[in-house]
């Protein structure tokens, strides 16, 4: 009924905070450029892309999600927009979806990201120790 509230919920939190981190990223980036750092110290890739990853995977199974729900006559374009709101069975009936099924979904997504940005930093730090390696051997 409503389980996709969730994911969105959270997608709204962290579309927040990527904007904060990104702002500060950048103000970071500046103040080290001014200071004689070279851009090409900036290659790892900041948090604030990868937290963009989770926003995007929320926000695109949100937008399923709300498709799938409105093709099946579950949310509607007015008050109270979601058809089980209208009585009280119907309500208990959503919210108790909600905490199961759309707190499962988004604590799996989030899994799933941080899965793979753990994986993609194992990378990223196995390159970084082959670049090191080759640089004291005078490889170029």
């Amino acid at each position: 009924m409503s389980c996709f509230i969730v994911p969105a919920a959270e997608a709204v939190v962290t579309t927040i905070v990527t904007k904060v981190i990104e702002h500060n990223e950048k103000k970071q980036n500046e103040g080290q450029l001014k200071y004689g750092m070279s851009i090409s110290s900036f290659s790892k890739e900041g948090f604030s892309k990868k937290l963009k990853r989770l926003n995007h995977l929320l926000w695109g199974g949100t937008g399923l999600l709300a498709f799938e729900h409105l093709w099946h006559g579950e949310i509607q374009p007015f008050f109270p927009f979601v058809t089980a709101a209208s009585n009280p069975v119907d309500t208990a009936e959503m919210l108790k979806e909600m905490s199961t099924v759309g707190v499962s979904m988004a604590v799996l997504v989030t899994v799933v990201w941080g899965i793979m940005t753990y994986v993609t930093s194992l990378i990223e730090s196995r390159k970084d120790e082959l670049m090191t390696g080759m640089e004291a051997k005078g490889v170029h």
